[in-house]
C-alpha cells in the first residue's frame, strides 16, 4: 500500500488530531474515518484522487443540560451521505476503502450492509484502528456488515503510517508508531476474528 501526493485543494488532518483520534493507546469520543476511491480496471484498481479525504462525527450543541455535544451522525453515516455526489457510474466498480478510528456501531453497520445491497457497482474495505464496544449487539452488525459482502480488519503500523503520508498535514514528518503499536493490533485483530466467527471473548 503506497500513498499518493495529496492533492492541493484537499484538506488535511492536523498531526495531533491523528495521533489523538487513532492512537490505539486513548479513547476519544470522536470518530474520524479517512477515505479513497478506487476504480477497478481489468485486475488493477486505479486511484480516483478527487474522491479522497476524512470525516468525522457531526455534533449539534444543545441548550439543555447534559446533551451538548451530543452526535447527530456518526461518521459512517456522514460518508454514505457524501457517495451519492460523486456520481459514479454504475456499469463500472470501484472499491471505497475507509481507515476508522472506533469500527462501526450497530445502526451504522447495519445501514452500510443495507447501502452495499443496494449498489452492487460499490465494495467496501474497513480498516478501524479499534473495535467500538459502547452498544450491545455491535458484534452482530459486525458480522452482519461482513456478510454484505464488506471486509473489516484492523489497523496495522502499515495503515497507520500510510494514513499519515495520505490524510495528515505531517510537513515531511516521518510517522513514529506509538508504544505498543504492534501488540495493540494483534490483540485487537485476534478480537475481531473471534467476533467475525462468532466465537469471541475478550484476550
Amino acid at each position: 500500500m503506497e500513498a499518493t501526493p495529496a492533492l492541493e485543494a484537499r484538506p488535511l488532518m492536523d498531526e495531533d488530531t491523528f495521533r489523538e483520534n487513532f492512537s490505539q493507546e486513548l479513547k476519544p469520543h470522536k470518530t474520524y474515518l479517512c477515505y479513497e476511491v478506487e476504480l477497478q480496471e481489468d485486475d488493477a484498481w486505479i486511484p480516483v484522487d478527487e474522491f479522497k479525504g476524512f470525516l468525522r462525527n457531526q455534533v449539534t450543541k444543545h441548550r439543555r443540560v447534559g446533551t451538548e455535544g451530543k452526535p447527530r451522525c456518526h461518521a459512517e453515516l456522514c460518508l454514505l451521505e457524501l457517495i451519492p455526489s460523486w456520481e459514479l457510474d454504475k456499469e463500472r466498480h470501484y472499491r471505497v476503502t475507509c481507515f476508522i478510528s472506533w469500527s462501526p456501531c450497530p445502526d451504522c453497520a447495519s445501514q452500510l450492509a443495507a447501502f452495499l445491497g443496494k449498489n452492487s457497482h460499490l465494495s467496501l474495505r474497513v480498516f478501524a484502528s479499534r473495535i467500538y464496544t459502547k452498544f450491545a449487539g455491535y458484534e452482530t452488525g459486525l458480522r452482519q456488515l461482513q456478510a454484505a459482502g464488506a471486509q473489516i480488519t484492523i489497523m496495522t503500523s502499515e495503515e497507520f503510517e500510510y494514513c499519515w503520508k495520505t490524510f495528515v498535514d505531517h510537513q515531511g514528518t516521518p510517522f513514529l508508531p506509538w508504544d505498543d503499536l504492534d501488540k495493540y493490533s494483534k490483540m485487537l485483530s485476534k478480537d475481531l476474528k473471534g467476533i467475525l466467527q462468532g466465537n469471541w471473548t475478550w484476550s
